[in-house]
């Protein structure tokens, strides 16, 4: 008895640039981590950044240290730029050893800094996302790049 052979055709993402290598392995360790350690489900939406920015907000009240604090805030930084790519599009760039998003609107965030920022009291990883993403007008002018300071080279690296 012969079978019919069943193909099935699986789309592949769009490949990314390499400068996006790291910052989506620090993501998913930092989802890996949440969903371990803390019970805590990350599902790269927009919504999930509320959880984030309360997260960052109990490790500063708890006072981690800064040596201890910064790798989970790097990959929830990164987690961050992973939201704004899945939900309004853009790429990790790479300019100087910092790593950065640019969305299709051409303007440059920093949401590893922005994870730094909310340790310090000063920030919002759901905030900048809904800049980002276009869902009402910019903040302040920091949220992209530090004001009269140029933007990193918009060229992926």
């Amino acid at each position: 008895m012969a079978t019919a052979a069943t193909t099935t055709t699986a789309t592949q993402p769009a490949a990314r640039h390499h400068s996006a290598g790291k910052p989506v392995r620090w993501a998913a360790d930092v989802v890996g981590m949440m969903r371990e350690g803390a019970r805590v489900r990350l599902d790269y939406s927009a919504r999930s950044l509320w959880r984030v920015d309360r997260m960052i907000e109990e490790i500063r009240r708890e006072g981690t240290p800064w040596a201890a604090a910064e790798r989970v805030l790097r990959g929830l930084g990164a987690y961050a730029g992973e939201v704004i790519i899945r939900e309004g599009g853009g790429e990790w760039l790479s300019s100087g050893g910092d790593l950065w998003v640019r969305t299709p609107d051409g303007r440059v965030w920093d949401p590893i800094d922005e994870a730094r920022r909310c340790y310090s009291g000063d920030g919002s990883l759901r905030l900048l996302c809904l800049d980002a993403v276009g869902e009402f007008a910019p903040a302040a002018p920091t949220r992209s790049h530090p004001l009269g300071a140029p933007p990193p080279d918009p060229r992926p690296a």
